[in-house]
Parts: C-alpha cells; sequence; structure tokens
C-alpha cells in the first residue's frame, strides 16, 4: 500500500500553533489505499513536545536532543521516512481538508511527476484566513521551465513550505539545502530543474503569519544574500551538469 511521509520539523520556544498543526493531520482523508506517516522531528536541546503530537495515530516523533536548524532537522525526519513521497509541513502550518490527496494526485495522474505543491492562503495570529494571489505558475511544469520565479526583492513569489516530491528524488539531492535560510527553496529549484513537476493553483494549505516566525528575525534577513548566492549556485550547477530526473516511477 502507498505510504505518504508527512515532514514536519518543530522547535518548542516558536511550536505554540503545533496542536492546530496536529489537528490538521489527524483530520486528514487519504484517497484509497494510500496511508500516511507523520514524521515530527523536534530541533533544540530540551524535547517537550512529545505529548503535543501523542494523540495522532499517524505521529512518528524523534528529537534530536541538540539545536541543529530546520534544513538539519528536516533531513534528519527524512532518513526516517518509509514513504515514496514525502510532504513538507511546517510546525505552525494547517492543511485543509483533503490537502493531502490534493497533493498526491499530480503523481496519481502522471507517474513522471518528481514534485508538486498546492497554492496557500493565510492565517493571521488570530486565525483569519486572508486569501493569496494564484500561483504565478499552475498546471503541468516540464523540467527546467521554473528557474527562479522571484519578486522584485528577489524572494520566490511561491510557497513552497508545501512541497510534496518523491523520495528518492530528495534524498539525490542531499535533502534540503544546508543554508542559513531558504533551504525549501534551494532544494525545489533543484527538483524543479531535474524532474517535471506540477503546481496546483486550489488553496489546499494555510500558511500562518506571527510574531514568532523565523523569518522576522534580524539575523535571518541579513543572511538573505548569502542564502540568494547559495540557491543561484546551485541552479547554474545542476544546469551545468545536464543531468534529468528521465526514468518513469513505476511505483
Amino acid at each position: 500500500m502507498p505510504l505518504v511521509s508527512v515532514i514536519t520539523a518543530a522547535y518548542a520556544p516558536k511550536a505554540g500553533y503545533l496542536p492546530d498543526t496536529a489537528a490538521s493531520v489527524a483530520a486528514q482523508q487519504l484517497p484509497p489505499g494510500w496511508e500516511l506517516e507523520w514524521l515530527v522531528q523536534e530541533d533544540g536541546d530540551v524535547p517537550s513536545l512529545l505529548d503535543v503530537v501523542a494523540g495522532v495515530p499517524s505521529a512518528r516523533y524523534e528529537a534530536n536532543d541538540a539545536l541543529l536548524g530546520i534544513a538539519a532537522t528536516r533531513n534528519l525526519a527524512l532518513s526516517r521516512a518509509r514513504g515514496e513521497l514525502v510532504r513538507v509541513l511546517d510546525h505552525d502550518d494547517v492543511l485543509l481538508p483533503g490537502a493531502l490527496g490534493l497533493g498526491l494526485a499530480p503523481f496519481v495522474a502522471a507517474p513522471g511527476t518528481w514534485w508538486a505543491f498546492t497554492a496557500a492562503d493565510e492565517l493571521d495570529p488570530v486565525g483569519r484566513r486572508r486569501a493569496q494571489p494564484a500561483p504565478p505558475v499552475a498546471g503541468a511544469v516540464p523540467r527546467g521551465v521554473l528557474g527562479l520565479i522571484t519578486d522584485a526583492s528577489g524572494r520566490w513569489s511561491v510557497y513552497c513550505a508545501g512541497l510534496t516530491a518523491r523520495t528518492e528524488a530528495v534524498r539525490a539531492l542531499g535533502g534540503w539545502l544546508a543554508s542559513p535560510r531558504s533551504e525549501d527553496v534551494g532544494l525545489l529549484t533543484a527538483l524543479a530543474e531535474l524532474g517535471d513537476g506540477y503546481i496546483e493553483e486550489q488553496v489546499g494549505w494555510l500558511y500562518r503569519r506571527h510574531p514568532d516566525q523565523t523569518h522576522l528575525e534580524g539575523g535571518w534577513q541579513l543572511r538573505e544574500v548569502q542564502a540568494t548566492r547559495l540557491v543561484r549556485q546551485r541552479l547554474a550547477a545542476v544546469r551545468a551538469t545536464g543531468l534529468r530526473f528521465d526514468v518513469v516511477y513505476a511505483g
């Protein structure tokens, strides 16, 4: 039976919304024949989140027992993944009903799909949902055409934190980019250059805005130039190799 592994990197000092995330995972109904495992990997040297997720039947919890950062924490969760697909879910975001099924659909419809994500709306700190513009690209995305989708400030104009991808492809790329920020952008940039993907314009999840977000910290903001350089270098290197994910995944 096919399995999807949902990966959540959690950090207790910023995980005040994790109960909402857990509830959204517990409420998911997958398409017939699919199963779910929720891999919660807690960052930090004082683990304290096991009880928050223990009530979700699909949860498999592990603690780093050290502060390693989001990229390393996701990669440790990836090392435990048993599914043929992995889905990212941050510890403050929320899956809408049917979100996982929506993310799986492109892989079922087109076995040559290597990555996909769905559009997102936002939640403000008090839980009010705010509609967001549709993704700048939607539908099937052939490999090599996505490149860097940026706005005037040089940031990506899509929410790639909702990525679903072939587990073997993510592992082949070394997981999430070991960058001080934009680790998810670095991964999706390489995936989109190497393999066909799909962007679903239907909203499948909610991105939460709140004062404790990492990207609001001064140190994170100062690393923009460094992270952008790393992402651009990875894209250039992938293009230079001429490699492609050519083998159609057979299940």
